[in-house]
């Protein structure tokens, strides 16, 4: 590991684990969206995350940070991101984005996942849908050589070309490693070809976040939980990855990303499985 002007660059063994660390998420993400229905509260799916996480060797990475007292974020329709898990008992019609993070050997994962409860609204369906989607664009606009801002133009991009979502601008993705946030941010907006060089060891989470409304928002009493200043519902997507000469490695998802990244036509890259 080194710093590049204050970027951290992993070697290829730091990259391994950090894969280790996001198949701990990305497993615990899929347990998660299996348990959820009506009439579960969301601290019931902490619970559940933080058992799966430690029996897998692993430690949470939000729980306890900055005080936060969540193994998850559980953030619920018009809540945006960092929603504290605890009483709230979910409903029919409910979207739920939960966030989940784990640590391995010092190594970070991060990814994120916006879930229908029951029958759903096809808009909300149709939010989390474009939410995701466009953060696969920015994986796939991510070349070696290339600049951080090409990720964030490919992401505006998809969202712009299929509806009038709001991109929440307050929030934005980050460099991953030894820590969870690190530099350089990665915005879900912008003109591409600025920003940092994309080049081999960097580790980048990804997480577009849509609101069905305008995307002005504001934090909540708890000084955690963040929400849309005009109630409509938000959806939130992340994975982590990082760019081998092969191409995207998205190392929170079980597969790497192999089958999404094939689908847009590009070259998956990983570095083991």
């Amino acid at each position: 590991m080194f710093k590049d002007r204050g970027i951290e660059i992993k070697s290829r063994e730091q990259i391994l684990s950090m894969r280790t660390a996001g198949l701990v998420v990305g497993r615990t993400l899929e347990l998660l969206r299996a348990e959820v229905r009506p009439g579960i509260t969301t601290g019931e799916l902490d619970a559940i995350a933080e058992d799966q996480i430690r029996s897998s060797g692993a430690t949470p990475s939000f729980k306890g940070y900055h005080g936060f007292t969540g193994s998850i974020c559980a953030s619920v329709n018009e809540e945006i991101v960092h929603g504290i898990p605890g009483d709230r008992v979910l409903g029919e019609g409910d979207v739920i984005s939960i966030d989940c993070g784990a640590i391995v050997n010092g190594w970070h994962g991060d990814a994120a996942i916006t879930v229908p409860v029951g029958e759903v609204a096809p808009e909300l369906l149709e939010l989390a849908k474009v939410c995701e989607e466009s953060m696969w664009h920015g994986f796939a606009a991510a070349r070696l050589g290339g600049r951080l801002t090409d990720i964030s133009a490919a992401v505006e991009r998809h969202v712009r070309a299929n509806s009038s979502y709001g991109i929440v601008e307050d929030f934005v993705g980050h460099g991953i490693g030894s820590a969870m946030h690190q530099p350089p941010n990665v915005p879900n907006y912008g003109k591409a070809g600025k920003g940092p060089k994309l080049i081999e060891g960097l580790a980048l989470a990804v997480e577009p976040m849509l609101t069905l409304g305008k995307q002005d928002n504001h934090t909540l009493e708890d000084d955690w939980t963040v929400v849309t200043d005009d109630g409509t519902a938000a959806a939130h997507t992340e994975h982590t990855f990082t760019l081998t000469p092969q191409g995207p490695w998205v190392l929170t998802a079980l597969d790497g990303g192999e089958a999404r990244l094939k689908e847009l036509g590009v070259t998956f890259g990983p570095l083991a499985d």
